[in-house]
């Protein structure tokens, strides 16, 4: 029996999303609050040659966004990534435990970027001096309002995010092109690069400056001849965004040492910023960094819609994950039920503990797409060599991610494990309760 014939139920609606929309929602889901903070911890073991790090993190994002591309043009769905986990693994209870991990992902990152949202958001409208109730109100805020966006209809969220990452995307081309005519070439030279097995170590954290791409594995459902438009937008949305993390790489580590990166850790983009623009330059970027964690919020919630949708269609969740209300999309009321775990988590709960981990489970489940995506590749007609590659690089991530978290961070261990412990915990609790039956694929 084909893989395939473990068709989840989905339901046909009317595709509304341009090319141009997905691209956006695409971009925005990458370019977040990540970005502005990751050249300290990547410099602190790629040093100067941190542009390779994302460059090569970027050619494994394109051999990923291969793989989606592909299973999107041949299975569009609002599900996306679940819908495909589904296909290649039937509905069985591992499946059901991959599903909710995924899903437990998304919650934690958007709580994660909310929190970002909350402390650029204070810090910019109120000072560095803000009280940190401000930053848990912003925070919570920036959740209800595009919660609602998302709820009321695909075009809302196109718009919005189109909106934001607009404002992000002149911000920060403008000023790579700034950074890169006045850099210093001699501090980007070779021979200042450590081993290249701390280049390839920091692999591991640049990576995650693209996930935000499998955001566009849910546009299914809604754009606008998927066969044709999803491959664009998946390629030219990592394309880009590739071009652009180059090119702030090169232009910050150019104009500071690695010693002042690492030093301005969370702010190293700003403090590139102040010899060219001064603090008008710093406040610039601090507003991108308030827009563009709300476009990664915005397409992240866009994406767990529709996960909620699917997974209540399927069982995997209560059906009011399905529900709407009156006025809203499929799955509205899902999202809202959602919106309301991710605002607890970001109001009661430190993630800095846990920051990584979402990003490390969303890597791990695209090892498991790929895999399923291997099982299907008669229907998708996908180069199976490319597949591998694809599969072999990612998981060498998680490897190297793995090694480096255990000997820099052992209790992010203690985190994802307990994390992978709840979702199979909830969806075997879930599966007494419904007495849904399961089966696997063959």
């Amino acid at each position: 029996m084909a893989a395939n014939t473990n068709e989840p139920q989905t339901t046909e609606k009317t595709r509304t999303m341009t090319l141009r929309g997905a691209v956006f929602l695409g971009i925005g889901s990458m370019v977040g609050a990540g970005i502005f903070a990751l050249f300290g911890q990547a410099g602190s073991i790629a040093g100067a040659a941190v542009w390779v790090s994302f460059l090569v993190s970027g050619i494994i994002a394109l051999l990923q966004g291969y793989s989606f591309a592909k299973l999107g043009a041949r299975f569009p769905s609002s599900g996306g990534v679940i819908d495909w986990i589904m296909r290649g693994y039937g509905k069985g209870m591992f499946t059901g435990g991959i599903v909710m991990l995924g899903f437990f992902s998304y919650l934690i990152t958007v709580a994660m970027v909310a929190v970002s949202f909350g402390n650029y958001a204070a810090s910019l409208f109120l000072g560095e001096n803000a009280s940190p109730l401000w930053v848990k109100v912003f925070a919570a805020g920036v959740v209800i309002v595009l919660t609602f966006l998302n709820m009321v209809g695909a075009q809302n969220t196109v718009k919005a995010q189109t909106i934001l990452t607009t404002i992000v995307l002149i911000i920060l081309t403008g000023f790579a092109i700034a950074l890169l005519t006045q850099i210093n070439p001699t501090m980007l030279a070779p021979v200042n690069y450590p081993p290249m097995t701390f280049i390839l170590a920091s692999v591991a954290l640049t990576f995650f400056s693209y996930l935000g791409f499998g955001v566009l594995a849910f546009t299914g459902g809604d754009i606008q001849e998927p066969q044709k438009n999803m491959p664009r937008a998946m390629y030219i949305s990592l394309g880009f965004t590739m071009l652009l993390y180059i090119a702030l790489a090169l232009g910050v580590f150019g104009t500071l040492t690695v010693d002042q990166v690492i030093e301005h850790a969370e702010t190293a983009l700003a403090a590139a910023a102040l010899p060219i623009f001064g603090e008008v330059g710093f406040t610039l970027i601090s507003i991108a960094a308030v827009f563009a964690c709300a476009g990664a919020i915005n397409a992240t919630l866009y994406a767990t819609l529709g996960a909620s949708h699917l997974m209540a269609q399927n069982g995997i969740l209560p059906p009011a994950f399905g529900a709407k209300y009156r006025g809203g999309t499929e799955g509205s009321r899902g999202l809202a039920l959602s919106a309301v775990a991710i605002v607890l988590m970001a109001v009661l709960f430190d993630l800095g503990a846990i920051a990584s981990v979402g990003s490390a489970v969303v890597l791990a489940i695209s090892v498991l797409v790929t895999i399923a995506h291997l099982r299907m590749t008669q229907d998708t007609q996908a180069s199976k060599p490319i597949l591998w590659i694809a599969l072999l690089s990612a998981l060498g991530a998680v490897l190297v991610f793995a090694a480096y978290t255990l000997i820099t961070d052992p209790m992010t261990f203690v985190a994802l494990t307990a994390t992978i412990i709840l979702a199979w915990l909830v969806e075997w609790i879930w599966i007494r309760m419904s007495k849904r039956r399961v089966s696997s694929a063959t």
